[in-house]
């Protein structure tokens, strides 16, 4: 279990209880007395239990994360109130006004990022390749070609966003990109459909890094993760609006002497300029920065946005360690790309989506292979994102329910397995269309485990700098198996893609072998560092906590989740 600092092994709280503050006084008030004796402290169970809730009870914890709050000019530094009592309803309400406020504008601008990244799957079932004089390899190409512009793009994107702050450059991201992503009607061959897939990485590239780093200024670390599954849901259901726009839009062939997909390209790249525009008056800077010009009042009530800032730093007071305008220095950077801790979990960004990708890319092209028409072929895709919908939903919430994340997230591969074996082995494969459309629905209606384990490379960085790197290190292992991915399914395998698959399935095996490995090793790795400070006196631990240099997961009193 991941622990914030000084949680894990010796709870030790001031002698006199510490009442809740009513105080709007200087900072320091706000903090216990480091001055208070805590050698004598027979620690209770109740005091643990309250000293997990709020580590800042600990005299010594206070003090160490209130120097590092002013040391970085922390923008909600001056809310910080170690005492700071709050009601289980008030935060409730809180996190449902913070759902509605923060996580369902994420959702639309995940839309916005979806419609212009996938909707190339909706226009090769309207002979875009035909149109353009291009094949299945071309494709395959221009698909590469977009993952690796939008995998080198990521890391320099999400040094952009840590300096300039998110909430500006998401907005100027999603602006860019729709009209690149608009002017794709004028496409007119190979070359111009490589060049826009190639801007198009670039401009995307981060994106997503970026707002799960938004995101997690306002939820704790358990939240996260189901805030971060309905981030995900918003690919489905993405899926299911295109698909019906792109039945509409398609049935526009002719008009004006266009083809249905150009005019696709289009209106869609106005709908992401329109999200992009709206998106710089929709993401404030941090929960202290919500009043502006344009919304006087804010989204909360000063005592909202105590609770809001002081109830994510006692989950992980990391998360206060730089501000939201500091650059990430060559030095973090370096110390965050060698932090071999976290490997595991690139690993499993590079693999675990491997399987379903080439399947998810070529639906459309395998059922019109099987003889369904264009628009039969773009409806038929919806039942299986509605769902990938409620199977990503149930396995978010049952890691959530767990405690767990290993073992949970394996579940998307042991669905995927026998679905892969069966487009591999089953002679019915495209010769069956409907047999084939009922496979290909189950596979793709699998139970997502990527906010899981982007939630999971969140907890385990445990420093808002290694959180900002290591979520674009993560997001380009996934690419980059996407990119392997894009030469699994090649143009003399069609239509049943018999050696594509059985390379699927090998992929699968390996994910599943990668899980349970990742488990073994952070068990491992907290047993390590439990023997090495149960072996430490009080003193010694209270000189680490003080005077270590140590940060983020490779503090010796920190665990790892999994």
């Amino acid at each position: 279990m991941a622990v914030p600092p000084i949680q894990a092994s010796i709870p030790v709280v001031t002698d006199s209880p510490v009442v809740p503050s009513t105080s709007r006084g200087s900072l320091d008030d706000k903090v216990p007395s480091i001055h208070t004796s805590i050698e004598s402290f027979n620690a209770s169970s109740n005091d643990q239990l309250s000293l997990r809730r709020n580590p800042f009870l600990d005299p010594r914890v206070a003090t160490q994360w209130k120097r590092v709050y002013d040391e970085c000019s922390y923008e909600c530094r001056h809310v910080f109130d170690a005492t700071l009592d709050w009601t289980p309803e008030e935060e409730k309400r809180l996190v449902r006004k913070l759902d509605w406020r923060v996580c369902f504008w994420a959702c639309i601008m995940f839309f916005a990022l979806q419609v212009d990244r996938n909707n190339l799957t909706q226009v090769i079932s309207d002979n875009f390749l035909d149109d353009l004089n291009m094949n299945t390899n071309d494709y395959n190409i221009g698909n590469t070609i977009f993952l690796v512009s939008f995998l080198f793009a990521e890391l320099p994107s999400q040094l952009i966003s840590k300096k300039l702050g998110p909430d500006r450059w998401v907005p100027a991201q999603i602006c860019l990109w729709s009209i690149v992503a608009a002017l794709q009607c004028l496409i007119s061959g190979r070359g111009s459909f490589f060049a826009t897939r190639a801007l198009l990485g670039i401009l995307e590239g981060g994106f997503i890094p970026d707002v799960v780093l938004w995101l997690s200024y306002f939820y704790t670390s358990r939240e996260l993760p189901i805030r971060l599954s309905y981030f995900w849901t918003t690919l489905s259901a993405t899926g299911i609006v295109t698909s019906l726009l792109a039945f509409a839009l398609l049935h526009l062939r002719g008009v004006a002497g266009w083809a249905g997909w150009r005019w696709l390209f289009l209106i869609e790249g106005i709908i992401t300029f329109a999200v992009g525009v709206t998106s710089f008056f929709m993401m404030p800077a941090s929960a202290v920065q919500t009043k502006t010009w344009f919304r006087p009042n804010g989204w909360f009530s000063d005592r909202e946005v105590a609770i809001v800032v002081n109830r994510i730093l006692r989950d992980d007071p990391s998360k206060g360690d730089m501000n939201n305008r500091q650059a990430i220095t060559p030095k973090i950077l370096w110390a965050c790309l060698t932090d071999f801790d976290l490997w595991p979990l690139y690993l499993i960004g590079l693999i675990v989506y491997i399987p379903q990708a080439p399947p998810t890319k070529y639906i459309t092209l395998i059922l019109k292979g099987s003889g369904f028409d264009t628009f039969t072929t773009n409806l038929l895709t919806i039942p299986y994102n509605a769902l990938h919908i409620v199977t990503l939903l149930l396995l978010t919430r049952l890691s959530e329910y767990l405690n767990e994340r290993t073992l949970v997230s394996s579940i998307q591969n042991i669905w995927v397995l026998p679905a892969i074996a069966a487009l591999r082995w089953w002679p019915g494969t495209v010769v069956n269309a409907w047999g084939t459309y009922g496979l290909l629905t189950f596979l793709l209606s699998y139970p997502y485990c990527h906010a899981i384990v982007v939630a999971w490379v969140s907890r385990n960085s445990n420093s808002v700098g290694t959180r900002s790197v290591s979520a674009a290190v993560y997001n380009m292992a996934v690419q980059t198996g996407n990119v392997i991915g894009n030469f699994v399914y090649l143009d003399n395998d069609k239509p049943l893609y018999k050696t594509g698959n059985s390379i699927l399935f090998a992929f699968n095996v390996l994910a599943l072998a990668i899980f349970l490995l990742t488990k073994v090793y952070y068990v491992w790795r907290n047993k390590q560092r439990d023997r090495v400070w149960g072996a430490m006196t009080e003193e010694e631990r209270t000189a680490y906590i003080a005077d270590t240099k140590l940060v983020g997961s490779r503090r010796l009193d920190f665990r790892f989740a999994h």
